[in-house]
């Protein structure tokens, strides 16, 4: 019974200390930097039995003291039931969980993690301390943090400031616990990094801080040039410096210059001085740089100022009568040009482009057109293109021609024509000749030139030996015929004396005579009967307007009846005018007391227009003197020269194009007296002068016809004399062929004529005077 009750006894304080022991502190996680130490804690309320720790289920051992681990130890207070287990110089091994036991009270704390923190080796940037790049060569700068646990995190920096774009990559090393870390950073290295710094920083909890290492960029590039020139703008001839500024890593080895692609000999140095020309303004100058790595070329063009320099030479043009044809002409200036199309011997501009385009040419179109080019202050350049027509024939001959009775005579068809004529016939009498057909009459011969290789004019000539009266009777038939048709005229030969004084040379006698007699008459003859009247007739054909303010008593003259046939015009109002001039210095009645005829004569001059053009006093208005009312000084004012002008004719028409006029014309409609050059007592002497300007814009209605007057049956002659005028009319040849008909300026598209002539001028009119008597 007794051993029952101490069995018992034993039994109940068990029990009871089992019900009061307890853990009042429980260990927590914890993490620990390698090498470092740390506690873990465990304290049991009431109990005073075996405590032992745990590692990973494995007891670690009783005591204080733990044998087995050398590094750990138990902290014991047992007055406050304190347990704790002190684990010194951290290891990677001591990463593990922890477990605190109370065996007699069958006590088991909560497990308790313990985490060993291993800091990243030194970061590593491959090819470092300087890395050694290619500009513009991608490149991938790497990183690698080995044996961080837990893994580290790599930023980059660049000069200190953070850079983005990087990628990593981890990997486990063998134990499973720490882990390598590799980081990559794109760039597209450029000439100006050389010299920068890139950091790779690596950090995790055991080194916040981080740990970093830094590698600098060696780049590598071509040169970097920058060409300059000086002066920017220059003259054609003067010296010019190119300058070419190079940076290079490594350094520069070399220059070499080159113009227009072509290596300039001689120059190697890093400035080069030369004379521009006007090639320097399309031909670039370039400086090629050039080190290790590679080379960089630069060019520059030089703002050379030139005159006019011909591109493209234009060559001939030939087309077909009433085809359209496109010249072209291409100039190069600086600055920038001002072009213009003219034709030779005119100045009407046609086209201010480089091609002047002419719709339905005719034969009269062929010839030689300019295209100028002026450069503003620096100079003029012009070049000619020749147009050729094809068409028929055109004949221009006299058709009126002279022989001597019983001697040799000729009689002469000039004919012009693109392609040349097969076919030349005369016919006169009941003759018909053509080359290698028929034969002639023993007294006849015909001769003709050959023509030229390109086209031109063929000269057929009829040679009449031992010139008879019949010969004189009959009319010369001269026909030629080419791939575009015939042309046709009729030529009449009239007799001369050898020893007669022709027409004109009378004309001329008596025109001397007169004027000797009124030199002596006004040396001292007084005249009984004053105030002569001394008209001049001037015939023009087509003109209808009479205007008798051309009379004028201050120029009062003595000549007897005389008739001017087209076969005198050597004979000319201006010579009379100028021989003349010296007398109209006298007052009017101081010259009618010398009249050497007592009034006997009174000569009147007269045209059949002597409605005087207007449009010429629009040239001439400035160099007029200006009239004063009666008196000497007002009559000599009309006579004075024209002042030398400082613009020559050309430069009163127009430069540019203007619209064109319409298809028909008719004559303006008077509006008042019409003015002349002169005031109107001085219109007597106001006479046609004989050089005739181009006119592209007649009437219609008014055929015009070159120099000489010649008759409406003859065509214009390419290549005959110097000043011509182009008929715009009808012509019809002695054949009866009508021509075509050209109206204005139809066939320049946008051009007008500024005109040096009305459209009544008497330049386009045969011309005849006539001195009359009245008694």
């Amino acid at each position: 019974c007794f051993f029952s009750v101490q069995c018992l006894t034993l039994m109940l304080r068990l029990s009871l200390a089992v019900w009061m022991a307890r853990f009042s502190q429980e260990p927590a996680d914890q993490s620990v930097v390698l090498g470092q130490r740390v506690v873990l804690s465990c304290v049991v309320f009431n109990y005073s039995g075996i405590v032992q720790w745990t590692k990973d289920g494995l007891a670690l051992g009783i005591g204080e003291d733990l044998r087995a681990w050398p590094r750990y130890r138990v902290l014991r207070l047992v007055d406050v039931g304190q347990y704790n287990l002190e684990i010194s110089s951290a290891e990677l091994s001591d990463d593990s969980l922890y477990e605190c036991q109370a065996t007699e009270a069958a006590l088991r704390s909560r497990r308790a993690k313990l985490t060993v923190l291993i800091p990243p080796d030194e970061p590593v940037i491959e090819g470092s301390p300087e890395l050694l790049l290619t500009a513009g060569v991608p490149h991938n700068l790497s990183c690698v943090s080995r044996g961080a646990k837990p893994p580290a995190a790599i930023e980059w920096q660049k000069d200190g400031l953070p850079i983005e774009g990087a990628f990593s990559t981890t990997e486990v090393l063998p134990d499973r616990k720490r882990v390598t870390t590799r980081s990559f950073l794109p760039v597209l290295p450029v000439d100006t990094d050389t010299g920068k710094n890139f950091t790779c920083v690596a950090t995790n909890p055991a080194v916040p801080m981080g740990k970093r290492t830094t590698i600098t960029l060696n780049v590598h590039h071509p040169p970097v040039v920058v060409l300059s020139i000086e002066p920017r703008s220059v003259l054609e001839g003067e010296r010019v410096t190119f300058t070419c500024q190079a940076t290079a890593n490594p350094p520069i080895m070399g220059y070499k210059w080159a113009k227009g692609g072509v290596v300039i000999q001689g120059a190697r140095e890093s400035v080069f001085i030369t004379k521009a020309d006007h090639s320097f303004f399309t031909e670039p100058v370039s400086c090629q740089v050039f080190n290790a790595v590679g080379s960089t070329n630069v060019s520059i063009l030089v703002d050379v100022h030139f005159g006019p320099i011909l591109v493209v030479e234009p060559k001939p043009v030939t087309v077909d009568i009433d085809s359209d044809v496109t010249l072209n002409c291409k100039w190069a200036g600086n600055p920038p040009l001002t072009l213009t199309w003219t034709k030779k011997g005119s100045s009407m501009v046609l086209s201010n482009n480089n091609q002047l385009y002419l719709k339905s040419v005719s034969q009269a179109d062929a010839g030689q057109y300019v295209c100028k080019a002026i450069v503003p202050r620096i100079g003029v350049g012009e070049t000619e293109v020749t147009l050729t027509v094809n068409g028929p024939p055109i004949i221009s001959s006299e058709p009126v021609q002279y022989a001597v009775r019983g001697e040799r005579g000729e009689v002469k068809c000039y004919i012009a024509s693109t392609p040349p004529p097969d076919k030349i016939v005369w016919a006169w009498k009941e003759n018909v000749w053509e080359k290698e057909k028929g034969t002639l009459p023993e007294r006849y011969t015909v001769e003709q030139s050959k023509p030229s290789s390109d086209g031109g004019a063929v000269l057929s000539t009829l040679t009449i030996n031992n010139v008879m009266e019949s010969d004189f009777q009959s009319t010369y038939n001269c026909t030629a015929w080419n791939f575009f048709g015939p042309g046709t005229m009729i030529i009449t030969l009239e007799e001369t004396g050898k020893n007669k004084c022709t027409e004109t040379q009378t004309q001329m006698l008596i025109g001397v005579c007169l004027y000797i007699y009124s030199q002596k008459s006004r040396r001292g003859v007084t005249l009984g009967k004053p105030d002569i009247k001394v008209e001049t007739i001037n015939k023009e054909t087509h003109s209808l307007e009479e205007d008798t303010g051309s009379v004028s008593t201050a120029t009062r003259m003595f000549l007897p009846s005389v008739t001017l046939s087209p076969s005198s015009q050597p004979f000319k109002d201006d010579d009379l005018k100028q021989e003349l001039r010296s007398d109209t210095l006298d007052t009017r009645q101081d010259y009618e007391l010398k009249d050497p005829t007592n009034g006997y004569y009174n000569v009147r001059a007269s045209t059949h227009d002597e409605g005087r053009p207007a449009s010429r006093s629009m040239h001439y208005s400035e160099y007029r003197s200006s009239n004063q009312p009666g008196g000497a000084a007002a009559v000599t004012g009309c006579y004075d020269p024209r002042p030398p002008s400082r613009l020559s004719h050309n430069s009163y028409a127009q430069f540019n194009t203007f619209s064109r006029p319409g298809q028909s014309q008719q004559p303006p409609p008077s509006s008042g007296p019409q003015t002349g050059d002169f005031p109107p007592d001085c219109s007597l002497l106001d006479s046609t002068p004989q050089l005739a300007y181009d006119n592209y814009s007649y009437h219609s209605h008014y055929s015009t016809y070159r120099m000489g007057f010649a008759p409406p049956s003859l065509a214009p002659l390419e290549g005959g004399p110097a000043y011509e005028m182009y008929s715009v009319g009808p012509s019809v040849g002695a054949g009866g062929t009508t021509g075509t008909t050209e109206t204005g300026l139809g066939k320049y598209g946008s051009s007008t004529r500024f005109s040096y002539t009305s459209q009544h001028s008497d330049y386009s009119h045969r011309h005849t005077q006539r001195m009359q008597t009245h008694v």
